[in-house]
């Protein structure tokens, strides 16, 4: 009997299932998928046996602790956050731009130290299609970096974009990245793949830390309930110190329970076990705990995951890209507790929908527990 090709199982396992995160990772190299009003779309049938739209979604059987090592230093890796070389505090060194960020305008002051060093030659970034719709943008002027300097809380299909990167034309590339698009990423890098060069490309991933992400679908019906047009929609953010998502256009400000937001919360997020972007060299957050909620929300929180990585921030301090200072005493017990719940709330719905807690879909080899690890 014949087997069900890569695209077959990409439909039963991941888009049958609601797992999709959106992320883009099995669109941009054949003609056959496509991303539309936030779904994924299969368009024509594709019987390849092994195809890297299977092969590079972050939702298909995956061990992600073996992944972690072949990435990572072993001795770095913790239960909660995964790879930790380093946590600080930290927040753009210039201030005009930390004013037009969501925080601490630390993720565009990195991508811009990388781009003037040679580090990454282009930058890709979460923008904005005609329509307001969120997609993947690909940047090489640095001077344009700020204008792409705010939380979405919808998931952009950024990795389709680095997919569609002509061969020819690949250059090292620093990408941001929410946990499910890292976890693709991580997953291209490692692949062998006849052919396939996207792998030499991604010179550099800056995570963000991620709790959820909004159905842009549903939440536009939001927005027009409230007489807010979606591609007029400026800023949203979760104010530190306050349980409210704002939503900010240039006329009217907008505060809504985050009780009240969960309806509209993508529904594949609620089997998602990382919050802090676990596979990139650099993961970045809000500051949320140890400070005044007025003085967190100019800072990010920083982790240090890889050499790359580390060399990155030791270069933002001799270049004086970076204001950086010592965590608040707690606050790295604050985030190792606030991820571990994430996983447990994670594998507690992973395993009601299975039905099992021998089948947890996705992850393959996963510890019995929130945080926990096989090991050997």
């Amino acid at each position: 009997m014949k087997q069900p090709g890569a695209q077959a199982r990409l439909k039963k396992y991941v888009l049958r299932q609601s797992l999709c995160t959106g992320c883009g990772a099995c669109v941009g190299m054949c003609p056959y998928q496509v991303i539309y009003k936030d779904r994924t779309v299969q368009l024509f049938d594709c019987d390849l046996p092994e195809g890297r739209c299977y092969t590079f979604c972050p939702r298909t059987p995956t061990d992600y602790n073996a992944l972690e090592k072949t990435l990572f230093e072993p001795r770095d890796l913790t239960d909660e956050l995964g790879p930790v070389r380093g946590f600080f505090l930290a927040r753009a060194a210039d201030a005009g731009l930390r004013l037009r960020a969501q925080h601490g305008g630390t993720v565009t002051a990195l991508l811009g130290l990388a781009m003037a060093e040679g580090l990454i030659d282009t930058a890709l970034v979460s923008g904005r299609n005609d329509e307001g719709e969120p997609q993947g943008t690909l940047v090489a002027d640095k001077g344009e970096l700020a204008g792409y300097a705010k939380s979405r809380f919808i998931v952009s299909p950024t990795v389709a974009a680095f997919n569609r990167i002509e061969a020819k034309d690949r250059e090292k590339t620093g990408i941001v990245a929410t946990p499910c698009q890292a976890q693709a990423l991580a997953k291209i890098r490692t692949a062998v793949i006849d052919g396939c060069s996207q792998a030499q490309s991604v010179g550099l991933v800056i995570g963000l830390f991620c709790g959820w992400t909004l159905a842009a679908e549903k939440f536009r019906g939001l927005l027009e309930r409230f007489f807010i047009p979606f591609a007029d929609l400026d800023a949203m953010d979760i104010p530190p110190g306050f349980n409210m998502l704002e939503l900010r256009s240039s006329e009217k400000t907008l505060l809504m329970p985050l009780d009240e937001v969960d309806e509209y919360v993508r529904g594949a997020c609620r089997y998602c076990v990382d919050s802090t972007a676990q596979f990139a060299d650099v993961s970045v957050g809000a500051a949320r705990c140890g400070m005044d909620p007025g003085e967190m929300r100019g800072w990010n929180q920083v982790i240090v995951r890889s050499l790359r990585g580390e060399k990155l921030i030791e270069l933002a301090r001799q270049k004086g890209a970076l204001e950086i200072r010592e965590a608040p005493a707690g606050a790295l017990r604050e985030l190792k507790e606030a991820a571990a719940e994430k996983k447990r709330q994670g594998l507690e719905n992973i395993v009601a929908k299975s039905g099992s807690k021998k089948n947890l879909l996705y992850l393959k080899n996963y510890g019995p527990a929130a945080g926990k690890r096989e090991n050997g």
